[in-house]
């Protein structure tokens, strides 16, 4: 087998957290997160994966702080399934370079994501101060997660216009309310950054945004809508567990996103791109 082969059929999950709860730095995480307000480690994960037959992770930060990056990168270094390392730094304090540079010399560090969905100002993103982190984020040729909401995505296409050179991948499809039923709007404005910009996209956390009551139904309008807007080339199936431990498990999610995906196409190399090949591509996984 070649290695461009090898790299084709990888496996990959595009997006899972790890995290240590006495670390203190999730500031996000409290006792009514019920089943996930625990320790998560690559011990809880590595079965799963297995089952699954999936061979690669990118591990995507879950804390606003540049220790957490450092925290996953020991990981990443201890890990072997853990290909890549999706961190954080402080986009409000240009010194922060300096780190950004350090981050980039790990041969695992991929990009960078800000928690913007927990910022309150929805124009946080196009503050012309954050611009040095932007041009840098480009300059290290490093990718960039855009974790929002549906009230982002003006801003959004904004920001990718801006920025045409930063390679961009929004996560868990800027969250639909799926919930109440929110669609026409989200799926006008996934449209236009699709078709306008060339950001990539997840096909993740909609379970979570569904409800525990989530069925292959209800999210069917939602997986057909990205993977027709972005296609398999752009898109990438992702976990995000354990977050994804509020709403199913592993193997359920895993089990619906694969049906989902073979209702909107039989064709097997676009299956493959969403499961593997897509995620492997965007993030130069090895």
């Amino acid at each position: 087998m070649t290695d461009q082969s090898r790299k084709q059929a990888l496996r990959v999950d595009a997006h899972q957290h790890f995290w240590a709860l006495a670390r203190g730095d999730y500031s996000w995480m409290s006792p009514d997160l019920g089943p996930i307000y625990r320790d998560f480690a690559p011990g809880d994960l590595a079965p799963h994966l297995a089952a699954a037959g999936i061979e690669a992770t990118v591990l995507v930060q879950a804390a606003a702080t540049s220790a957490e990056t450092r925290f996953m990168l020991d990981i990443a270094d201890r890990t072997p399934f853990v290909h890549g390392v999706v961190g954080w730094i402080d986009f409000e304090d240009p010194t922060e370079i300096n780190t950004l540079r350090e981050f980039a010399a790990h041969p695992r560090f991929k990009g960078v994501r800000p928690m913007i969905q927990d910022i309150p100002d929805v124009d946080w993103m196009l503050q012309s101060r954050l611009d040095w982190a932007y041009r840098a984020v480009i300059d290290l040729d490093l990718t960039f997660d855009l974790l929002g909401h549906q009230k982002h995505l003006a801003n959004a296409a904004v920001l990718l216009k801006r920025y045409p050179q930063m390679r961009i991948v929004i996560d868990h499809a800027m969250k639909p309310n799926i919930a109440e039923g929110a669609f026409a709007d989200w799926a006008d404005g996934m449209t236009r950054l699709a078709e306008e910009t060339n950001a990539f996209c997840k096909l993740s956390g909609l379970v979570t945004e569904a409800g525990a009551d989530w069925t292959n139904e209800r999210l069917a309008p939602y997986v057909e809508h990205i993977i027709k807007a972005f296609g398999p080339s752009r898109l990438m199936w992702g976990s995000d567990w354990p977050v994804l431990n509020l709403a199913a498990d592993y193997p359920r999610w895993l089990t619906a996103a694969e049906t989902l995906v073979r209702d909107c196409t039989e064709d097997a190399q676009a299956f493959n791109a969403i499961f593997g090949g897509t995620a492997s591509h965007f993030y130069r996984l090895n």
